[in-house]
């Protein structure tokens, strides 16, 4: 397995853990009432389940979900940089930056760290864009 394949399992796996430390804090916020539900506006008298949660909690939601839109691009780019046999020194890297860069945003998000979640976030969002570019060349 390269290298890039590598780390995207492992942020497949992340995602996994971000699932867990959302799910399980929501569901005991709310119960089983609430998360086993339809979901429905009317039902949680709301219009979403995390504005149901503490802040906390609502801030590992968000961060699960930023975490599913990174993933995409970055498995673009590791399947576009596998596929073409582009692997790289730079893609290399560039796949563990985005892979740090994820594990250290869930706790920026998390505890609400300005400005550093967003600039963590640069860094795995340039990786994947690097990674990408390079596969071109």
């Amino acid at each position: 397995m390269t290298p890039e394949l590598t780390a995207l399992t492992l942020a497949a796996l992340l995602q996994v853990v971000q699932f867990g430390l959302m799910a399980v804090p929501a569901n005991l916020e709310l119960g089983t009432g609430k998360t086993l539900g339809s979901r429905d506006p009317k039902a949680l008298g709301a219009a979403k389940l995390d504005a149901l949660v503490s802040d906390r909690t609502g801030r590992l939601f968000r961060a699960m979900n930023n975490h599913f839109e990174a993933l995409i691009l970055f498995t673009i780019a590791v399947l576009v940089v596998t596929l073409a046999e582009q692997s790289s020194p730079v893609t290399r890297t560039c796949a563990w930056i985005y892979l740090a860069a994820r594990v250290a945003y869930v706790p920026a998000y998390a505890f609400g760290l300005v400005p550093w979640r967003s600039l963590i976030w640069c860094a795995g969002f340039s990786a994947t864009c690097v990674m990408l570019l390079a596969a071109l060349i």
